[in-house]
């Protein structure tokens, strides 16, 4: 699609035009504004007429580690050798949708240097960047698990080709697309700025305020960010919209440049020397959340860091240097691809990433070499790629015990939805050093929400979950398992950690109308009490013996953050509850 603007001054008409046709050029756009760009930016009309209403019924935006059924690139001439590997790991994975206008020479290129083009698409579509994290739709579903959509933003760039790849993707897989162009819900946002954990919470940065506010740049209705937030839950089914300070060093404010997700409650972050460019605002970043928000799990985030590279001068971007990271991966069923950038530091960055997914093929891509120098535009892997999820998810939800009490019995707990229902869920487990795995049937307590006890004793017990829809599909959760599983580490536990285990999480949260908690041999009656963000008491209630499942009926007149506290001889635990 083009867009014609009469009355420009010949300056800016060709700036525009440059721009549009710049594919014919190979012209090379940064993940940032041009020049050019900027010069036109006030003139160019970011609205448009595609809009369509939002969804009828709820939707749940999908997490990057779900099951995925496409992976998106945009073929620009000048990354071959980057874009050949992503496709390379990427068809071992799932299909692979290449945009190009060329699509001989690159067919030529794949083949004649080993790739099997079997599960590769092409479509023709004229296009503006490589940039495609930032401009292509977000997988939706209705239900939870029911009809697949797509979710398209105003890009923020005056890149009108890539404005409309979502559309183009859309109607190549004939999957359904939500549009917000048109007032009020004309919403200018980014996928570099952008991370679900698939259970209603998302993470940005501010920029998606300052793009949206009174005076934007964009000429999109001003918006506040209750506004905003509003939008986000119509057609993406956020209910909990994270906005983190821009960083000063970062010049696109996109959060993938330093932080990803790794699961529903584990941040992986960039780590810098000490008082060392972004390295400051991004820990008080992490420690603003930390104080204001938990996880889906209604317990804080687990935090782990990861050294940001400098060049080989040892230059970072607060002097010099490009904006390097581990973060910019990105999840393909059970590949993760991460940038490399020269073997010292790759080498430790590899061994961290395998350590934290195991049994996850992690892959890592050259994106710092003076031939396909993709840093230097200030963008990596998760940049230039994205991905469509399945039509069918099997979602299995489930928060990991790490750690439990020597002679005990642990409580696992899972939410399995499939939209054909769940025939059965297993926990598959075996002690440590073993290799015969054990399978110890889940028991379904209500609705989609699972659970059973293992017996531990003084080993550390190694488990992943299985589930199988009456459709007959099976999956995993971890998806690489058996290779990939988690560990549970006996000890000797403290009474808060003991708790810990004892206490579940709340599930389902977030919540319509009530919540449950498996509570494991806790000694004494508990007084259970609800709370509201203001701290004012809204129920308590007493329990005669702390075992067995715990549902709590929530007053329907609640709304938002709950905070629901558990007292006794064993001392208190608080949990946090959404409330839809």
């Amino acid at each position: 699609m083009k867009r014609f603007y009469p009355n420009f001054i010949l300056s800016i008409l060709f700036g525009l035009f440059s721009i549009v046709g710049h594919s014919q050029q190979n012209e090379v756009l940064p993940a940032g504004l041009t020049e050019g760009e900027r010069q036109i930016i006030a003139q160019y009309s970011f609205s448009g007429n595609r809009m369509t209403p939002p969804p009828t019924g709820p939707v749940r935006a999908a997490a990057e580690w779900e099951e995925v059924e496409y992976l998106l690139i945009t073929w620009q001439p000048n990354f071959p050798n980057i874009l050949r590997q992503i496709v390379e790991a990427a068809v071992q994975e799932c299909k692979v949708i290449i945009t190009t206008q060329n699509e001989a020479s690159v067919s030529n290129y794949l083949t004649s240097n080993g790739v099997d083009l079997t599960n590769v698409i092409f479509m023709d579509e004229p296009w503006d960047s490589i940039w495609i994290r930032d401009y292509a739709g977000n997988t939706i579903y209705s239900d939870d698990v029911g009809e697949r959509a797509l979710t398209d933003w105003i890009y923020n760039r005056p890149r009108p080709q890539d404005n409309v790849m979502p559309s183009a993707h859309a109607a190549l897989t004939g999957i359904p697309i939500y549009i917000t162009d048109t007032a009020p819900n004309d919403l200018v946002n980014t996928g570099g700025n952008y991370m679900s954990d698939g259970l209603g919470n998302a993470f940005a940065s501010e920029l998606v305020l300052n793009e949206n506010a009174a005076g934007n740049p964009y000429g999109v209705s001003a918006k506040t960010e209750a506004q905003i937030d509003d939008i986000m839950m119509d057609y993406m089914g956020i209910s909990n919209y994270i906005k983190m300070t821009p960083l000063p060093y970062d010049v696109i404010n996109h959060i993938d440049m330093h932080m990803k997700l790794l699961d529903e409650e584990t941040l992986l972050v960039s780590k810098y020397p000490e008082g060392v460019a972004d390295g400051p605002q991004i820990a008080a970043n992490i420690e603003y959340v930390l104080n204001n928000f938990q996880s889906a799990f209604g317990t804080p985030y687990r935090v782990k860091w990861i050294d940001a590279p400098p060049s080989t001068s040892g230059a970072y971007p607060d002097n010099g240097g490009y904006y390097r990271n581990f973060t910019n991966a990105i999840f393909i069923n059970k590949t993760i691809l991460i940038p490399f950038y020269r073997p010292e530091v790759d080498g430790p960055a590899l061994a961290q990433w395998q350590e934290m997914m195991p049994g996850y093929n992690i892959v890592g891509i050259d994106v710092d070499n003076s031939g396909e120098n993709l840093i230097a535009l200030v963008g990596a892997i998760h940049c230039i790629t994205h991905t469509i999820g399945v039509a069918d998810p099997l979602w299995i939800v489930h928060q990991p015990v790490y750690q439990a009490d020597i002679n005990t019995d642990v409580t696992l707990d899972a939410m399995v939805k499939h939209i054909s229902g769940v025939s059965a869920v297993d926990v598959m487990w075996r002690e440590e050093g073993t290799t015969t795995w054990n399978e110890t049937a889940m028991s379904n307590v209500s609705g989609d929400n699972w659970t059973t006890d293992l017996s531990i004793g003084n080993t550390n017990v190694e488990y992943f979950i299985e589930a199988e829809a009456n459709s007959g599909k099976v999956l995993s959760r971890p998806i690489v398992a058996p290779d990939g599983y988690w560990t549970i580490n006996t000890e000797v536990l403290g009474t808060g950690d003991l708790m810990t285990n004892r206490i579940s999480a709340p599930y389902p949260n977030p919540t319509m109308d009530a919540v449950s908690f498996n509570l494991n041999n806790i000694p004494g009656s508990i007084n259970v009490s609800v709370y509201n963000l203001l701290g004012q008491q809204l129920m308590t209630e007493q329990l005669e013996k702390g075992n067995g499942v715990f549902t709590l009926n929530l007053n329907p007149q609640w709304k938002g953050t709950l905070f629901v506290s558990f007292e006794g001889e064993f001392g208190s635990s608080t949990k946090k509850v959404i409330k839809l």
